[in-house]
């Protein structure tokens, strides 16, 4: 059942690739809503789900959760790999202003990871039980409409051609199948998901607040595109509300 399930959500990531691709003529509304979806899936579903994952204060490092942590250090992870990128085109005589495309392919890389992991997610709640996995397999297939409409835009807008953005797309829909047929197989420990799910968290948020929104307003700073991105919140947000 969860591996059916994650077909649906492969059809939802690739539809929401497509939608993606087809407006690019609005391209600063889609990067608006795009940076609105990523601040949401960070916010209201990325983060909460890493600190549960993570445990309790016994997990704390210095005083401080162990998601949140690694929440702060995947932006700063992000920032320091983007400037040196930037500091290596700079020095073989590149554009300053020029986005190294390895960002973008890294950003839609760790993309992929989370929807492995949601398939892992989906596979190890219908192992719980049939109620359980009704709840994961509405968040999943919902926001994964979200996922392919980042994974795409991410992988585009740092300069990576239509094939390498497909390429992505492809393997951020298959994600989620593969992790639901892994649980048949094993069960990954709720910690070290903590973990990831919060160093991803933080990368995302960085991709979003220094780049995707900036670049949105850059050349049409309209209320269309801010609207677009209070939607992605919005949307995220129902989606997460139905979930739970």
């Amino acid at each position: 059942m969860a591996v059916i399930v994650a077909l649906g959500a492969f059809l939802m990531t690739l539809a929401g690739g497509w939608t993606a691709q087809r407006v690019t003529d609005r391209r600063h509304l889609v990067l608006g809503l795009a940076g609105g979806l990523m601040l949401g899936v960070v916010g209201l579903d990325l983060l909460p789900e890493a600190l549960h994952a993570a445990g309790g204060p016994e997990q704390d490092v210095f005083g401080v959760p162990l998601a949140l942590l690694l929440f702060v250090g995947g932006f700063l992870v992000a920032h320091v790999v983007e400037r040196l990128l930037a500091v290596r085109q700079a020095a073989h005589g590149a554009d300053d202003a020029a986005r190294a495309p390895q960002v973008g392919l890294t950003a839609a890389a760790a993309m992929v990871g989370h929807s492995l992991a949601d398939g892992v997610a989906l596979g190890a709640a219908f192992q719980v039980g049939g109620g359980m996995g009704v709840a994961v397999a509405l968040a999943v297939i919902t926001h994964d409409f979200a996922d392919g409409f980042n994974t795409y835009t991410l992988t585009s807008l740092y300069g990576n051609d239509r094939r390498k953005a497909l390429m992505m797309l492809f393997a951020d829909a298959a994600a989620p199948v593969v992790g639901a047929a892994s649980t048949l197989l094993f069960t990954l420990p709720e910690e070290p998901l903590g973990a990831y799910l919060g160093f991803f968290g933080g990368v995302l948020l960085y991709l979003a607040a220094a780049e995707i929104l900036p670049e949105a307003h850059h050349e049409h700073p309209a209320l269309s595109t801010l609207m677009c991105t209070v939607a992605g919140v919005a949307g995220i947000w129902l989606v997460v509300g139905i979930a739970d």
